[in-house]
């Protein structure tokens, strides 16, 4: 079996790679430079999304597509012009990598485009699967400063929170639709066995990092502000809508939802707990290499 991944060589998309490697299928990863890694086994392929032609090229003798497109202002032109010549080559299945509640959130503008998507998928006839995940525990790597040096979680999560999904359970389930048989035509919501709230969350960092963690509050404004600081205005604007939506119309599995993970992956999803202590350990591991001192 061979798959082209577009969107394989980001976080989620090279764990999603790593696993159908693991199942022996030959996997194309769609990358818009030259040199960047993608997973031992893998092949790179250099090019345009925006390029119809380098694209079929790209398509031509692939068996299934996975498709993950980055958060762009173009993200749904990207995703049309791959699914229509999927469609154009007959590739055998797709599976889409959507988000949770996407139905809910049609003024937030990447929730819009993956929701055109997924209407494009439904009204016609190639096979296709459509995962929709939660909020990744991984995003929250990236807190190590805040979390460590000024005692803050800075996510608005907000006071009900939401169900996060950890990426290698997402991985693992994606694998699984493109490998295996009878997932055709199906949505699977992705969520973990946890509702992680903003306060729940602190309660969490502290717990793992043996100090005082604050949460951060959900002033959107705000939030929006800090963000423009490391990311272009049209982005800010979007997560900012994003977490504004988890706080007005929930971001909760819904009946079921455990289940149907717990089902696909044949084993229980991964805790969020969990996945802050492994995360907590590797911070501590990687400051004790770096050879600096805890007095420095």
């Amino acid at each position: 079996m061979k798959v082209l991944a577009i969107g394989g060589a980001g976080h989620v998309g090279s764990e999603v790679v790593k696993e159908l490697l693991k199942r022996n299928a030959a996997v194309d990863v769609l990358v818009r430079k030259e040199g960047t890694k993608v997973s031992d086994g893998a092949n790179a392929v250099v090019g345009d999304l925006l390029d119809p032609v380098f694209l079929e090229k790209a398509l031509d003798g692939t068996d299934k597509l996975y498709l993950l497109n980055a958060v762009t202002p173009d993200e749904l032109t990207q995703a049309l012009i791959a699914y229509d010549l999927a469609k154009k080559l007959k590739v055998k299945h797709i599976v889409y990598h959507s988000v949770f509640r996407v139905d809910h959130f049609k003024d937030v503008p990447h929730f819009a485009s993956k929701f055109a998507l997924e209407s494009a998928l439904h009204a016609f006839d190639l096979p296709f699967t459509i995962i929709r995940p939660n909020y990744f525990n991984q995003n929250d790597v990236g807190l190590k400063d805040p979390l460590t040096k000024a005692g803050i979680y800075p996510m608005p999560l907000g006071p009900v929170g939401v169900s996060t999904v950890d990426v290698r359970d997402i991985a693992e389930a994606t694998a699984i639709a493109l490998t295996t048989a009878g997932h055709e035509g199906k949505t699977y919501n992705l969520n973990g066995p946890d509702i992680v709230s903003g306060l729940g969350a602190a309660a969490i960092w502290s717990e793992v990092l043996g100090k005082k963690i604050t949460y951060g509050g959900h002033d959107m404004d705000a939030f929006e502000k800090q963000m423009r600081e490391k990311s272009p205005a049209w982005s800010a604007f979007d997560i900012r809508m994003m977490f504004q939506g988890y706080i007005e119309r929930g971001f909760v599995a819904g009946d079921g939802d455990l289940e149907t993970l717990t089902t696909l992956l044949g084993h229980a999803p991964r805790r969020y707990i969990d996945f802050a202590r492994e995360t907590a350990v590797a911070w501590q591991n990687k400051f004790e290499a770096s050879g600096v001192s805890a007095a420095a």
